[in-house]
Formats: C-alpha cells, sequence, structure tokens
C-alpha cells in the first residue's frame, strides 16, 4: 500500500526559475536538492517538485501537437486579484474560460515554463 502522495512533478528548463514562481503564487518556500530538482514546500496541499529536463519543449495550449498531459487547479476567492498577481509574477493568460463559455469557473495560465494550470472559484 502507497503511504503517501509525495509530490507532483513538473519538467522545465530552470527549476529554480519555476519553483521561485510557484512559491510566491502558493505562499510556500523554495527548497533546493540539487540542480535538477527544486521543490516548493510550506502551503496547504502536496509538495511541487520542478525537475530540470534537457531539450524541455514547453506543452501548447490549446493545440495537441506537444499537449499537456497535467496541469494544475488551484482554488482562489477573488479571480480577478489572483489573475493579476498570477500575471506579475510571470504567468501568461491562456483563456478566460468563464467569458467564453459562461457557467464556468475557471481561467486557464501557463507558468513561466509553459504547463498550463487553473484558477477555480467558487
Amino acid at each position: 500500500m502507497i503511504q503517501k502522495f509525495q509530490a507532483v512533478a513538473l519538467d522545465c528548463a530552470d527549476p529554480v526559475r519555476l519553483a521561485e514562481f510557484y512559491a510566491e503564487l502558493l505562499g510556500g518556500r523554495v527548497v533546493v536538492e540539487n540542480d535538477e530538482w527544486v521543490e516548493v514546500h510550506g502551503f496547504d496541499g502536496t509538495p511541487l517538485a520542478c525537475q530540470r529536463v534537457e531539450g524541455y519543449r514547453p506543452p501548447e495550449w490549446p493545440g495537441q501537437e506537444r499537449p499537456q498531459q497535467v496541469h494544475l487547479d488551484f482554488g482562489v476567492d477573488d479571480i480577478d486579484a489572483e489573475e493579476k498577481r498570477a500575471l506579475a509574477l510571470g504567468a501568461t493568460l491562456l483563456e478566460r474560460t468563464d467569458e467564453v463559455r459562461p457557467g464556468t469557473n475557471w481561467r486557464v495560465y501557463a507558468d513561466p515554463a509553459g504547463h498550463p494550470f487553473c484558477l477555480c472559484f467558487h
């Protein structure tokens, strides 16, 4: 039996930069294991790891030539304030889904390494 869900790992070219982005976004702290593996701890939830991959190519949105394969969802109370903060930290807006498809409760962004993530509101 598995004892613990230990981490979610994201491939990237610069694990320190990506970990710094998520640490700021989530209110966590960066824990550098080595040049290849950096983790974000200190927030409510499973730690997030960033691992260096030579020749990293970010996923496309919404294309499927390089599919996202995984994305992260973050619950927020104020979507507009958190969007502004995420963009200031280096995220890119990919789709304001709530404006394109009325009734949805999320917006799609890319982190600095190109991984899609969503801010979801209630």
